[in-house]
This record gives structure tokens, sequence and C-alpha cells, in this order.
């Protein structure tokens, strides 16, 4: 562990709760090997509280930046200064960068990382049928990233029918050849996603119907604590190959941290050559 000191450069990650986020020690291992000298700390802020610590944050001079995860990335769009066009259409924010000036620049990468973490396991989402359960801002990030790649159909379930039309409506409007639905009982799906926070807790339902899953697709979770939600259990159990929720971290570490000006990709690949 390098010596924090008067010139480390601090980050954190905003989340509640914040005992199960794997973030700090993923980015401090990162810096690590980069040779970056900062540090990444985790900040327990509640909803009632967001505005004002992003307030505070601004005003630390040797403050990079922030991760936002749950229940945050969707506040922090109207939090931010300004957003990148993948942030607008996606209706949150996972990643913000503190400019010299202060003022707050966010985007959204969640979805990039779900998406070349499907590819690190050999699933490939081009062409696919696929079924993501949630419409909130990991699952709407994970959900563009997917019409992105190609899918060839998309359904959405989640308890909240106005956010799941507005997550319907801005999809369509970005990929209009994309075919949508919001009943899983259409057709076969190749891959199901959680998007949700239902896997978190042991007494959570699972967050898709479990008849979904007699088909042997491609299950997929966003959670990372636990590493084997109940959702995986019951996909392992039917004999689904599955997808934990780390590697889709680490497939956007190093985005974070360029986001956050933290790291230049040379330093990167420097790093890693270490």
């Amino acid at each position: 562990m390098r010596a924090i000191t008067g010139t480390t450069r601090v980050y954190g990650i905003l989340a509640d709760p914040i005992y199960h986020v794997k973030t700090p020690e993923v980015m401090n291992a990162l810096f690590a090997r980069a040779g970056v000298e900062g540090v990444l700390v985790p900040f327990h802020v509640a909803p009632d509280g967001l505005a004002a610590a992003v307030e505070g944050l601004r005003r630390m001079h040797n403050f990079g930046g922030f991760i936002a995860t749950v229940p945050h990335k969707t506040a922090m769009l109207d939090l931010c200064d300004e957003v990148s066009p993948d942030a607008r259409g996606v209706g949150a924010v996972n990643c913000v960068r503190r400019d010299p000036d202060g003022r707050m620049i966010g985007t959204m990468l969640d979805g990039l990382g779900f998406v070349a973490a499907l590819r690190a396991s050999g699933e490939d989402p081009a062409g696919k049928r696929v079924c993501l359960a949630g419409a909130g801002g990991a699952a709407s990030a994970i959900a563009f990233a997917l019409a992105g790649a190609g899918i060839a159909h998309l359904t959405v379930v989640n308890r909240t029918p106005a956010r799941t039309d507005g997550l319907l409506a801005r999809l369509a409007a970005a990929h209009p050849g994309l075919s949508l639905a919001t009943d899983p009982g259409g057709g076969a799906h190749d891959i199901l996603v959680n998007g949700t926070s239902l896997g978190m807790r042991a007494d959570d339902p699972l967050p898709l119907d479990p008849a979904l899953l007699a088909s042997r697709p491609f299950v997929a979770e966003a959670i990372m604590e636990p590493e084997i939600t109940p959702l995986l259990a019951a996909a392992e159990a039917a004999g689904c190959r599955v997808q934990r929720g780390r590697p889709m971290l680490d497939c956007q570490i190093a985005l974070m941290a360029q986001h956050m000006g933290a790291l230049q990709p040379q330093a990167l690949n420097e790093g890693a050559a270490r």
C-alpha cells in the first residue's frame, strides 16, 4: 500500500449502502500498477445528502472525481455541470470528473463494461435475444450498450411501468430497428441479465421468473456482492452458463480512471507491462 501524503490525489465512490462495493480495491490496485499517486476511498452517502456531498467534493482542490453507484446514478444526471451524450441517452451517470475549476463532468460506463465482460466470457451479444431485469441507471446503461452491440431483441422487465416506458422510448429513438417488449413470455431468450439490486440480500425475490431458465440461457449479473446471487445459484442449478458481477467492474475500471483524469491510456499499458 502506497503512503498517502499531502500530494496524493483523492477519488471516491458514493453509494448507499457502501459495504458491498469492490471498486476501491480494484481501482487502488490499478493505481499501484500504473504508478498513480492517488487513492480511491468509499463514501457512504444517503440520497437525501447526495447534493450536499457533491457540493462539498466540488470545493476540495485535491479531489479528482468519483464513481456513483446504487442508488445515485439517476440523480447524478442533474447534479453534474456537464454530461456525455451516452449518459444523457441512458438517463444516468456513474463516473464523474472534477475539473480544476470545480465543474463536475459526468459519463456512463456501466454498459460498456458489461458488454466487454460478456465478450470476454465468449458470449457475443450480436444477434441475440436478451431479457433484462431493471430500468434504472445500471440497467439502462446495459440496455443501450447491448443495443449498440447489435442484439436482435430486448425484453425489459421492471416493477415501475413509467420507468420502463421511458427506457423503451429512448431505446426506440436511438435504435429504431431494435425489437422491444415487456413480456418475457413472448419467446425464448439467449441471455438473461439482472440489472437491479435484487439479490444483494438473502431474502430478496428473484429479479426474473425462474421459468425463463428452462431453455438454459446465458445468465449475467450486475451485482458483485454476494458473488453468487440467488439468480446465479438458480441458473447454475438449471445448467446455465453464468457471468458474475465482478467482470463488469474489471472491464470498465480503466475507463473510469481515464475519465476521472487519473490515468492516460498509455499509462495503463506501461503499468501492465511492469
